[in-house]
């Protein structure tokens, strides 16, 4: 049995495409977890999309053990990450399994604003963070210039190690880092049972398995273990560790990290981030977790082929099964039918869904405009409810104030395009909060933004107008009062509701002739002629017609 001074839990934490994986890929080549025979690249990445497109969409756990050059022996848990902001609550759940975290930023492309919310994070949770400068072989790489922006920025005063994981170098100076720096557990294998549950996944065979991270205490197959938010109890059929398969082991104990079997076929009745414990000595309070993760971007998902409807319902179910983190309702529309209103975490969360969808279970769909939750209030009532589709909005003599919700925005771009930035920031109705000049010509800005105005295509926008040199991130923040009015677009006369949309009273009309002029080009030519109108509160503000 390994004493917990031996262990070290801890993740990697980056900006998307820093090299996070390539690394992951090394530490796992060097300490020969996985024969070279068996290795490829994005190792721990095994979903078809994650490989395609280089990033990390789910969390992973995997168990090296690592000998010292003087031949003492060490068991490293990594917990990989996904780097994407809208996956921050994979993130958060994974830094709470760990003592500590790699930091990597790309030697060339210096500290993004996926970096700093990510730094945050781990600091919220007093982890111990070593910086790695990746990329430093690259022709562009300036390790001096990106040590001083993480000193400056994050404010760390650790020495950076220099690497390159694409060929290895520094992999050694990362291995003795994790014992050097990284602290061991620091649980008892003595006292009561706490275990924290920091992802699940789905098995059609064997039910729901649960990784977890072993706090204090001891686990082991026969034990009779309770869930303390569901306060389920079941008997635990298999407990062991993933190296990156799942080997059988005896027990886990304290400050170990692996996977639990207990045959539970409902992932509805285990929540992620909860503390399992034993039922007959369990523990007085659960280990600080995480808050639940809330939907912030909704859109309607139909068949195109509505025969595909019962389809379309099984495939869901299946994949709420391996990602809870999405949520759907039943929805109908009269112009496309039957279909599910989806809550995601963000844009890129709701594209990841939607491409899955189409392709591990070879349906059809159209996914209708992505919209926010709002907050309206009727006249003569005193509560808001809350509504997250546009179909559904009162009628606009009815309301008495809508509220909607705002993020706090950070980007860190080269100087010379502050002013292309901040007139797209005014343009989306933002509200200035500081701006924070950084070594090496790059700046912070921080701002407050209406969801809605980023849901549209907000990133695209900042991209263009900075030429693909700003990185952004967000957090959500307050609910504010707005003039906001529903937007509907008729075909002939007929609302059709798939197509209406929430937006400022301000923008309304430039939106709805866009809408307008776009349909002219997409609706096909009838024998007759056909009028498109865009209306806001029953009047009609922009208008094409489709000759016969």
């Amino acid at each position: 049995m390994t004493t917990t001074k031996r262990i070290r839990n801890f993740s990697i934490i980056a900006h998307i495409d820093h090299g996070k994986s390539t690394l992951a890929d090394r530490l796992l080549e060097y300490t020969g977890t996985v024969e070279k025979r068996q290795m490829s690249e994005q190792l721990l990445d095994s979903m078809e999309l994650e490989k395609e497109r280089g990033i990390t969409i789910k969390a992973k756990a995997v168990r090296m053990s690592y000998k010292r050059p003087n031949g003492e022996e060490y068991i490293f848990n990594l917990i990989d990450t996904p780097g994407h902001v809208d996956f921050t609550y994979e993130v958060s759940r994974a830094l709470a399994a760990c003592e500590g975290a790699l930091l990597v930023v790309d030697a060339a492309q210096g500290v993004e604003a996926q970096t700093l919310a990510n730094c945050d994070l781990a600091k919220a949770l007093d982890l111990k963070l070593v910086p790695v400068l990746n990329k430093v072989d690259l022709p562009a790489a300036d390790p001096e210039g990106v040590e001083e922006q993480i000193f400056d920025v994050l404010h760390i005063l650790e020495d950076s190690i220099y690497a390159s994981a694409k060929s290895g170098k520094g992999t050694l100076e990362v291995l003795e880092a994790i014992v050097d720096k990284i602290p061991a557990p620091s649980g008892s294998d003595d006292k009561p049972l706490a275990a924290l549950i920091f992802d699940s996944l789905f098995d059609p065979y064997r039910g729901v398995i649960l990784y977890l991270r072993v706090m204090d205490g001891m686990i082991k197959k026969g034990s009779r273990v309770k869930f303390f938010s569901t306060e389920l109890e079941v008997i635990v059929e298999e407990v062991g560790v993933m190296t990156p398969k799942r080997i059988p082991a005896k027990q886990l104990a304290a400050g170990e990290v692996g996977y639990l079997v207990c045959g539970i076929k409902d992932i509805h009745s285990v929540r992620v981030g909860d503390t399992i414990t034993e039922t007959a000595n369990p523990v007085k309070k659960s280990l600080p977790g995480y808050k639940p993760a809330k939907s912030v971007v909704f859109a309607g998902i139909f068949p195109v082929n509505p025969a595909d409807y019962p389809s379309l319902k099984g495939a869901l179910e299946k994949l709420n099964l391996e990602d809870c983190s999405f949520n759907y309702t039943i929805d109908t529309s009269k112009a496309l039918g039957f279909g599910f209103r989806l809550g995601f975490l963000g844009l890129l969360h709701m594209d990841i869904i939607k491409e899955r969808l189409e392709r591990e279970f070879n349906l059809a769909l159209i996914v209708t405009a992505p919209n926010v939750v709002f907050n309206v209030k009727k006249k003569g009532e005193s509560e808001y409810k809350t509504i997250d589709n546009p179909a559904n909005f009162p009628h606009y003599g009815d309301i008495d104030s809508i509220r909607e919700p705002y993020v706090d925005v950070t980007i860190i771009l080269p100087t010379n395009y502050q002013d292309a930035v901040l007139t797209l920031l005014k343009d989306r109705r933002g509200i200035y909060k500081d701006i924070e000049y950084v070594p090496g010509q790059r700046l912070i800005i921080r701002y407050e933004l209406p969801m809605s105005e980023i849901v549209f295509d907000f990133y695209d926008r900042l991209k263009s107008v900075s030429r693909g040199y700003a990185s952004f991130d967000y957090t959500p923040s307050i609910e504010r009062e707005a003039d906001l009015v529903k937007l509907e677009i008729l075909v002939h006369a007929d609302a059709v509701d798939a197509l209406s949309s929430i937006v400022h009273k301000d923008k309304a009309q430039l939106m709805g002739r866009g809408m307008c002029e776009k349909l002219k080009e997409l609706i096909p030519r009838q024998q007759f002629e056909v009028a498109l109108q865009a209306s806001v509160r029953g009047r009609v503000v922009a208008r094409e017609t489709i000759p016969a």
